[in-house]
C-alpha cells in the first residue's frame, strides 16, 4: 500500500502597521491572505497599533545573555510567531517618506534575531532558513517618489535570512478606499499568494 506524505500546512504572519485598520496597505494584505486562505494556509495576523511595546533599548542583552529580546511586552508574542512562521507578511503606509512608526519599531526589536558575531559570520540570523517575505507599501503619491524605502529593508531581512521576497507596491492611493478599485493591485496580491503558497 502506498504512503501519500501529507503537505505541510504553510504558516503565515500577518503584521498590518497602519493604524486605520481599513486602510488601503490592510486591504491589499487582506486581499493575499484570502487567496492564500484558500490555498490551505494557517493565518495569524497582528494590528500593530492596538498593541503596546516599546523600541528597541540598546541594551544588547541579546548579543550578551540571551538569544531573544529582553523586552516583554505585546511584541514579545509576535517575535515569537515570526520564530515559527514560514511567510512573513509586513503591510504599511508611507508616513513621512518612509515605513511608519508602528512597522518600524517592530523591525527595530528584530535586532534580536541577529546572533552576536552577526557582522562577520555567514549565517547571521538565528531564525530558520527558508522564510518567506511579502513586503507591501501604500503611497499616496506617484511612483518616482520612495523608491529608496524598500531597497533598505530588503538589506535589512535579507540579514535575517529572508531571501525570497516579493514587494507589492501601491502608489495614488490617498484616499482610504482607493485601493480596492484598483484592479492590478488587488491582482498582484493575488498572483503573489498562488506564487508563494505553491512553491511551499
Amino acid at each position: 500500500m502506498q504512503v501519500v506524505e501529507k503537505k505541510k500546512q504553510i504558516k503565515i504572519v500577518c503584521l498590518l502597521a497602519s493604524p486605520r485598520a481599513n486602510g488601503n496597505s490592510a486591504a491589499i494584505a487582506e486581499r493575499f491572505l484570502e487567496k492564500a486562505g484558500c490555498l490551505g494556509a494557517e493565518i495569524q495576523t497582528y494590528s500593530l497599533n492596538t498593541l503596546r511595546y516599546r523600541g528597541c533599548q540598546g541594551c544588547m542583552v541579546c548579543k550578551t545573555k540571551r538569544d531573544s529580546c529582553v523586552l516583554k511586552d505585546d511584541l514579545t508574542k509576535v517575535l515569537n510567531a515570526v520564530r515559527t512562521t514560514d511567510i512573513l507578511v509586513v503591510a504599511t503606509p508611507v508616513y513621512w517618506c518612509d515605513i511608519n512608526a508602528q512597522l518600524k519599531t517592530f523591525i527595530d526589536r528584530t535586532y534580536s534575531y541577529l546572533v552576536p558575531d552577526y557582522l562577520t559570520n555567514p549565517e547571521p540570523s538565528r531564525l530558520a532558513p527558508g522564510k518567506k517575505l511579502v513586503f507591501i507599501l501604500a503611497q499616496g503619491s506617484d511612483e518616482d517618489l520612495y523608491t529608496d524605502i524598500y531597497p533598505r529593508y530588503q538589506i535589512i531581512f535579507k540579514w535575517l535570512g529572508f531571501t525570497d521576497i516579493t514587494l507589492i507596491r501601491a502608489c495614488n492611493v490617498r484616499a482610504i478606499d482607493d485601493v480596492k478599485s484598483r484592479d492590478d493591485i488587488m491582482s498582484r496580491a493575488e498572483q503573489a499568494a498562488e506564487y508563494i503558497c505553491a512553491a511551499e
